[in-house]
């Protein structure tokens, strides 16, 4: 069994397949995901589960060195949009490493999912409830 805090393997088995600069997505329920795009489903419910906690399991995995962000979410779900950046705070603490943050329009967002290797689709109803996180390298 996996010692690790994520155990989803589906997930796993994506970020294990990332190279530098791969992109996967955190998403909400209501991401546009193209059928091209791998899709791992994780929505039960309305915010179940949520991004928030989702996104952490998947950054206690995955090494990143930058994230996409819709700049709607600073004005439209700030709350969220703080958590996020602490969020990120810890991680690069943890890693003692930058994480450089990009913010694009909404419907620049959605048009760079179909680059992506993954979509985690959460239950999260918040908007704008979606990060692109870009890989960095282990060494």
């Amino acid at each position: 069994m996996k010692k690790g805090e994520l155990l989803n393997s589906e997930i796993s088995y994506v970020i294990s397949k990332l190279g530098h600069k791969d992109q996967i997505i955190v998403a909400d329920a209501g991401l546009p995901i193209p059928g091209s795009v791998q899709r791992i489903d994780l929505a039960v419910t309305k915010n179940l589960p949520g991004f928030i906690l989702v996104l952490e399991a998947v950054l206690s995995e995955q090494k990143i060195e930058a994230v996409i962000m819709a700049e709607e979410i600073k004005e439209v779900s700030p709350v969220l949009h703080d958590e996020i950046l602490e969020i990120l705070k810890r991680t690069e603490k943890e890693n003692n490493a930058e994480i450089k943050i990009f913010y694009i329009t909404h419907e620049s967002f959605k048009t760079r999912v179909i680059n992506c290797k993954a979509v985690i689709r959460t239950g999260e109803f918040t908007p704008y409830a979606n990060i692109g996180l870009i890989s960095g390298v282990t060494f």
